[in-house]
C-alpha cells in the first residue's frame, strides 16, 4: 500500500474540492460522505452559498497526520 503524499509545493492555503480530495487519498466519494455526515476527516467548508465543499490542503495535511516540510 502507497503512502498518500500531498505534493510539497502545495500550498497551505489552496482550496481542494470534496471530488479532488477523494482522489488524492484514493478513496471512494461515497465512504467520504459517510465519514463527513459521522464527523470524521478534514473540516470541510462551503463558499458564494454554491454546494461545492471544499477543504484546503493545510486541513487535508493536518488530518493526514502529514508534518509541513
Amino acid at each position: 500500500m502507497q503512502p498518500i503524499e500531498v505534493p510539497t509545493q502545495w500550498e497551505d492555503s489552496a482550496l481542494l474540492t470534496f471530488e479532488q480530495f477523494c482522489t488524492l487519498i484514493h478513496t471512494p466519494q461515497r465512504t467520504v460522505r459517510d465519514w463527513r455526515r459521522r464527523g470524521v476527516g478534514p473540516r470541510w467548508s462551503r463558499f458564494n452559498g454554491t454546494g461545492r465543499l471544499y477543504t484546503t490542503v493545510a486541513e487535508t495535511r493536518r488530518w493526514l497526520g502529514i508534518p509541513r516540510s
